[in-house]
């Protein structure tokens, strides 16, 4: 059970980075990979916040969040808007990743930092498995996300129009939306949530110049087990990938890990193309 839990936990990170990923793709119907990289810089906030500042950890997780969110505007107003052809934003925002980690290395060196986790480490005995504090906080931090961002969907104007938006932007222009403003506005929430969650990531993870590359690539493939702008299905693929992770590494190896994964990813988009919680679309012509 030890290895459930900690599988779920990674899948839990991967998760969120998917969470955003599906924003972006539902407002600009792009992606940012860049996501993961705003997180990454959320952790080292953390990490100064908590070890350099002895900042309580919610007043680290706003300043994160207003710092973050601040990238991700200069980003969106750099690498986003002033491109026309939607496929050369996933160029510009993977320029921008590397950008924001080479500045991050910079700073902060290319030695792992470690965050503390406000609720402490010591290990609890849940269900006969050994798990951390932080690796609870994630799991059930990752479906709060998603339950409150799929009911904001359904429940607010704001998120009625972004659905529209993903559903048929012109139309969505007609019937009033702004729909640049309210893309803005969304790309800049992924990166308020990136910031913000450094608090809870980085504890797991660790501080590391290094993290974008990989949670990036790790995201991506939990978005495509679960579909492309289906909320719950990052879900489902966070505990997909998860899982594979770590029961690959502890019973075949360490190396085995990452093979595991994008095996799993084979698998399923060859029964499912679209991914597990996508519904395919079909258009009169």
């Amino acid at each position: 059970m030890t290895i459930i839990w900690s599988g779920l936990a990674l899948g839990a990170v991967y998760a969120l980075v998917a969470v955003g990923y599906n924003i972006v793709f539902l407002s600009q119907k792009t992606f940012n990979f860049a996501q993961a990289s705003l997180m990454m810089v959320g952790g080292f906030i953390a990490y100064v916040g908590t070890v350099s500042w002895h900042l309580e950890w919610w007043m680290v997780a706003i300043i994160a969040g207003v710092v973050v969110g601040g990238i991700a505007a200069l980003e969106e107003r750099i690498a986003i808007r002033p491109v026309k052809d939607p496929h050369n934003i996933l160029v510009t925002t993977l320029g921008a990743s590397i950008i924001i980690e080479g500045i991050a290395q910079v700073i902060w060196g290319g030695e792992p930092l470690n965050v503390p986790f406000f609720a402490g480490d010591k290990v609890l005995t849940v269900f006969g498995g050994r798990v951390y504090p932080v690796e609870l906080a994630l799991i059930v931090l990752v479906v709060v996300v998603v339950l409150a961002l799929t009911q904001y969907a359904k429940r607010t104007l704001t998120g009625i129009a972004l659905l529209g938006m993903s559903e048929d932007r012109e139309a969505a222009q007609l019937r009033g939306v702004n729909v640049r403003r309210f893309a803005f506005f969304a790309f800049v929430f992924t990166g308020i949530l990136a910031g913000a969650l450094g608090v809870f990531v980085g504890p797991k993870t660790y501080a590391v110049a290094t993290l974008g590359a990989s949670l990036a690539l790790k995201g991506f493939v939990v978005l495509a087990i679960g579909g492309f702008g289906s909320l719950w299905g990052v879900l489902a693929g966070g505990v997909i990938v998860g899982l594979a992770e770590a029961l690959a590494a502890r019973y075949i190896s360490a190396d085995a890990a990452n093979l595991s994964i994008f095996l799993v990813l084979i698998v399923i988009l060859m029964v499912k193309p679209t991914g597990l919680f996508a519904r395919r679309k079909e258009r009169a012509v």
